[in-house]
């Protein structure tokens, strides 16, 4: 049936005891049945803890508080992004996200067009920020001070590989070396400036495209960013979580490294912004169907984003979307 998946907002929920892999992107995430069940515990969890240096310090959660209020909405201004409807959306997928739109606008819901520009180079800078983050984490995990040791010798002076190539070279999965290898270029003295300085820009332009269209401000800014029109001010954004089907185990297994970062599209620019964002299971129609296999998934994900902090107004929202498409 499908599991609901919940990010807060980067710095709400401690990070104490979390194995890092990029500070600037690590955020402690829910997964439970239902929207009630992901409130109830978010509710708990939400507190500052000294042990986690991102924890956002009591004054900036007031300022927060204060910035949102205690609103409880009936309708929402759902922001419907062009960006987000790419040519790779599966048609199903597509069918599935038109189908929860026109819902939400049947039930009293207003929909408005809103553009992310940023959006379309999110995935690339997420690719290169993150990488290089856990290149820098992941260098301590050598054997002697973190982590699995080899049993035999750890370095082979016939081959010229260095101390710890061994170790690094069991311990780690082809993936995380992937990753590794590529962050360790990206910050290397020939590529930092034209690829992980530039990220970084990327970074900031995705965040102001965000601050830009909601309602609310952002509260760890003194200003909001310029905005043409009143009407593109949202207070949530609706897009799918992945352009595709959930794949199956076997899916996965056959999928290159491209094809697998490409699920990521829709998600990392709210990561790259630290914004809170949920996904909820959304059960495919008799015809939406049509044609699948015994053991294909039945349901797509849709995901719905909110103004950082704001993730009180987003889980509202999210419980009314759960309602209406039972």
């Amino acid at each position: 049936m499908g599991v609901v998946g919940f990010k807060p907002s980067y710095g709400l929920l401690s990070r104490w005891g979390v194995i890092q892999y990029a500070n600037s992107l690590d955020t402690v995430g829910i997964l439970a049945r239902n929207v009630g069940d992901v409130r109830k515990l978010f509710w708990c969890l939400n507190w500052h803890d000294a042990q986690d240096p991102t924890s956002l310090p009591v004054s900036v959660r007031h300022r927060m508080k204060k910035t949102n209020g205690m609103q409880i909405k009936k309708k929402f201004r759902i922001g419907v992004p062009a960006e987000y409807n790419i040519e790779e959306l599966s048609p199903i997928v597509r069918s599935a996200y038109i189908r929860t739109l026109t819902t939400l606008q049947s039930a009293g819901h207003t929909l408005y067009p809103i553009s992310l520009p940023s959006t379309r180079q999110a995935l690339s800078a997420y690719y290169v920020l993150a990488p290089a983050e856990a290149s820098s984490n992941l260098a301590k995990y050598d054997g002697i001070r973190y982590g699995y040791r080899t049993s035999g010798p750890d370095a082979s002076p016939k081959k010229n590989s260095p101390l710890f190539a061994q170790t690094r070279g069991e311990g780690l999965g082809d993936e995380v070396k992937r990753r590794i290898l590529l962050g360790a270029y990206t910050l290397s003295s020939e590529a930092i400036d034209n690829h992980f300085i530039q990220a970084q820009k990327v970074r900031r332009l995705v965040q102001r495209d965000f601050d830009r269209v909601f309602a609310k401000s952002n509260p760890l800014l003194d200003a909001r960013p310029f905005m043409s029109s009143h009407t593109e001010r949202v207070d949530v954004i609706l897009t799918p979580t992945a352009p595709t089907l959930p794949p199956t185990v076997e899916d996965v297994k056959q999928q290159g490294p491209v094809e697998s970062y490409m699920n990521d599209v829709f998600t990392v620019p709210a990561s790259l912004a630290g914004l809170p964002a949920i996904s909820l299971p959304v059960q495919l129609s008799e015809k939406e169907k049509h044609g699948m296999g015994e053991e294909d998934v039945k349901s797509v994900g849709m995901q719905i984003l909110g103004q950082f902090g704001n993730d009180e107004v987003m889980l509202e929202a999210a419980g009314a979307v759960e309602e209406l498409l039972r």
